[in-house]
């Protein structure tokens, strides 16, 4: 009920009435106008024609599958709907700045060729993953770093709140989600401390993320605290649909010496303080030492670009000496974005895959994969890999569920094992192979991840917390429920052919 309040009183609802109004008229006139013939025959040749060059863009084959279906079915509304919100098309101003932005911190970045030659020697297959990170999203391979795995919220939570209480220089943190609440009340507390201590501290929230969750213009409240504070991509009343992209990052950063990512945000659900979806599973991890300079300028990249001065800053005053020596593995931060064509965390997610000999775990509370995700997990299992992937049993969104069993045939029929997690909804976006590879990020297996948010996750090899990713995955295993094939058959017909037209469509949710 609660809940349900935020929502009728939101900006978000205001928003959204606004938008169907400003559709529901261009598509009234539109209608009322296309009876004749002529315009029947008009829009007829027009969806054809939109058609074959949607076939012909360099685009995902779903993605480009749901938009000519919708096209070809009902011309007068796909044919807007697509001139308007465009799917994947990054508004022009958002792709110029964030890359302008990021161009800015290049200089910042370098690579040490000695960890490269290392890591080919002890693996030399291994060692592309790493290049093709570095080559699509200029992120470094890095050693003398340590790992911290955290395999819920809850233990995350304290140890947060530790490290921000060390901090002597600055904070950075990007969320997705904040929500007013027991966890984000305890954290700010420590920032305002820090505040008064001296400490520079900025934050960078996502408008769309935090619509329901925080006032309006909660930043000019950060703000006048000293916390210096912006939203990305503001929520505007505007048909021409620029929410499709969001900054659904999450990142902390405190001196350059400490640095957090994963998927859990600043709301009391993600630490199980609130129950919603049974119990929050989730996961996150602490990176101590030299890895940690790509979490600040991933987070420095994003803030040059929310800030709306474009003074000149020198930001590699904010690259500390790490204190961290030793090889405790090799570890990459990654970061991608939707304003260019490569689809870096896709294609670490495909290049984990294709590297599996053994074992091949999987969290992700969203199994809506592109043709690729499910060729690339069917070749694995059907080549003798144990492919097994964990999703969610009570669901946070009731469509994403069904689109998400709607893949399990497919999946089960080459050999690959689901479970549901029965004690609630995992929000886990893990992968781990063969004990030496792992990933711990925001990505999940979805259009949108892939495709239309900006996203980031660390890369590890022969790290000790590899093998909690794999300890973790099992002890989540033993508590779900395993699905079969003959429960999958089982299923009513009518609801198949539900699950099947959203499955279709996925790509423009």
């Amino acid at each position: 009920m609660q809940r349900l309040r935020k929502i009728l009183s939101s900006r978000v609802l205001v928003i959204i009435i606004l938008i169907i109004l400003q559709a529901w008229w261009v598509l009234a006139f539109i209608y009322q106008n296309a009876m004749t013939y002529q315009l029947t025959t008009a829009f007829t040749i027009a969806s054809i024609i939109m058609a074959i060059m949607i076939i012909n863009r360099e685009e995902d084959s779903g993605y480009q599958l749901s938009w000519i279906f919708l096209i070809m079915c009902v011309p007068v509304i796909g044919i807007p709907l697509y001139l308007l919100a465009a799917g994947k098309r990054v508004p022009k101003k958002l792709a110029e700045e964030t890359t302008k932005a990021s161009d800015k911190m290049l200089a910042l970045l370098s690579q040490d060729t000695t960890t490269v030659e290392e890591l080919k020697q002890d693996h030399p297959n291994v060692s592309k993953i790493f290049t093709y990170a570095f080559q699509s999203s200029r992120y470094p391979v890095y050693t003398n770093t340590r790992a911290r795995y955290f395999a819920s919220g809850e233990s995350y939570w304290p140890a947060l709140l530790e490290q921000l209480k060390k901090a002597e220089h600055f904070i950075f943190m990007e969320f997705f989600i904040i929500d007013q609440g027991e966890m984000w009340d305890s954290v700010l507390e420590v920032l305002k401390q820090k505040v008064q201590e001296g400490v520079e501290v900025k934050m960078v929230y996502d408008d769309f993320g935090c619509s329901t969750t925080l006032p309006a213009n909660y930043d000019r409240q950060l703000n006048a605290w000293g916390i210096e504070t912006y939203r990305f991509n503001k929520m505007r009343p505007t048909l021409m649909i620029q929410m499709n992209n969001r900054d659904h990052r999450k990142i902390v950063v405190i001196d350059n010496k400490v640095g957090f990512t994963g998927g859990v945000n600043l709301a009391d659900e993600y630490v199980n303080r609130a129950s919603r979806f049974g119990y929050w599973k989730d996961s996150a991890i602490m990176l101590e030492g030299e890895a940690v300079w790509s979490l600040t300028d991933m987070f420095l990249s994003m803030f040059t670009y929310v800030k709306p001065d474009d003074e000149d800053v020198d930001y590699s005053r904010y690259h500390l000496q790490a204190d961290v020596q030793g090889n405790y593995g090799y570890f990459q931060p990654y970061s991608d974005t939707p304003t260019d064509d490569k689809d870096v965390a896709l294609t670490m997610h495909l290049n984990v895959i294709a590297h599996a000999r053994k074992y091949l775990y999987v969290d992700t509370p969203y199994l809506i994969p592109n043709n690729d995700i499910v060729r690339a997990l069917s070749v694995s299992a059907q080549s003798g890999v144990d492919v097994r992937i964990l999703v969610p049993h009570i669901p946070d969104k009731r469509y994403a569920f069904s689109i998400t069993r709607s893949n399990y045939h497919r999946l089960l029929k080459a050999g690959v094992r689901i479970y549901e997690f029965t004690p609630g909804f995992d929000h886990a976006k893990n992968m781990v192979s063969d004990d030496t590879l792992g990933i711990v990020g925001t990505c999940n297996m979805d259009y949108r991840s892939y495709f239309l948010h900006f996203e980031n996750g660390v890369l590890m090899y022969r790290s000790p917390e590899v093998v909690r990713l794999r300890q973790d995955f099992e002890q989540a295993i033993a508590r779900s429920h395993e699905v079969t094939m003959e429960e999958v058959q089982k299923t009513n017909v009518f609801v198949r052919m539900f699950r099947g037209i959203l499955r279709l469509l996925a790509p423009l949710f």
